[in-house]
């Protein structure tokens, strides 16, 4: 596509999505990635996967891959809508327990996972202690991050060891994905902390730029895992597209080229999905090693 063809194909998207933000809510049905969803009309998601097939399917093939090595149970903080929980139900059996704070998508939710015995929906906010605190829910483009401050839409707080202690079947959790915009950095080292015994595969959002704007440094995750004995992470671009295979005592550095990158600017290139392993964990590794198979550089 030329310059300028391009200039007007971004230019009707936005277009498009001012349309559609001013009845952000509006119940609409979409099939997206071989799965039908119901979904807000102002949801990127359709969007996103129309631009860039790719885009979300590193978490589904890798729930796929481990699926094929044992029991799949997966804790999807941040379900959103269920989009990600009905994908990876639709390409391997297992049972996922997601956990969703925000009102305006749970009734989304609900409506897409509600009926499958594989699923069950947790309506709170997961915080590293379950302490409770005011939060209000920013919206942007079919995601949310939560802010302190007291909201009317406020929900109960729970801590991943009570989420685990509540739930029997995810006791021997095998994947754990978060998507909290900012917030995943303090949440998975306390969702591995709480599954130590059985330790999982850690997939989540690195955004130092949404990390840093929730107060918390992005590269304090990365020595918290260790000392939980992960060592083995793959890399991808935001968009799904494989970047690399590292360590954790290396990737703290290597990620520094995100902070290179203008927020709005380049933005497949402003942060990654991770997905970290275990040491013990061979089917894990094996599982990442097939998804990314070459060496960060």
């Amino acid at each position: 596509m030329t310059g300028l063809g391009t200039l007007a194909s971004t230019a009707k998207r936005r277009v498009g999505w001012l349309v559609r933000d001013r009845f952000p809510f509006r119940p609409v049905v979409r099939r997206v990635q071989g799965v039908e969803l119901v979904l807000p009309w102002s949801h990127r998601l359709p969007d996103y996967a129309a631009w860039d097939p790719e885009y979300g399917q590193n978490l589904v093939e890798l729930a796929r891959l481990l699926a094929a090595s044992g029991p799949l149970t997966v804790l999807d903080v941040g379900a959103n809508i269920g989009d990600s929980a009905v994908q990876i139900l639709n390409a391997a059996d297992g049972r996922v327990l997601c956990i969703e704070a925000d009102r305006a998508y749970l009734d989304f939710l609900h409506r897409n996972v509600d009926g499958d015995p594989r699923v069950h929906v947790v309506e709170a906010l997961l915080t590293v202690d379950g302490s409770e605190s005011g939060t209000t829910a920013v919206r942007t483009g079919g995601t949310t991050r939560f802010v302190e401050g007291a909201g009317a839409d406020a929900m109960p707080t729970v801590s991943p060891t009570a989420l685990r202690a509540g739930h029997p079947d995810f006791e021997r959790l095998r994947l754990a994905k978060s998507d909290t915009d900012g917030y995943d950095v303090s949440l998975i080292p306390a969702i591995a902390e709480a599954w130590r015994d059985a330790p999982p595969v850690l997939f989540f959002e690195y955004d130092p730029y949404l990390t840093r704007l929730a107060g918390l440094d992005p590269a304090a995750v990365w020595p918290r895992l260790a000392e939980l004995g992960y060592d083995e992470v793959a890399v991808w671009d935001n968009g799904g597209h494989v970047v690399g295979r590292t360590t954790v005592d290396r990737i703290a550095d290597q990620a520094r080229v995100l902070d290179d990158v203008p927020h709005g600017r380049a933005r497949s290139r402003a942060y990654w999905d991770v997905a970290v392993v275990h040491r013990d964990d061979a089917e894990g590794l094996a599982a990442i090693t097939e998804l990314v198979p070459a060496e960060l550089g």
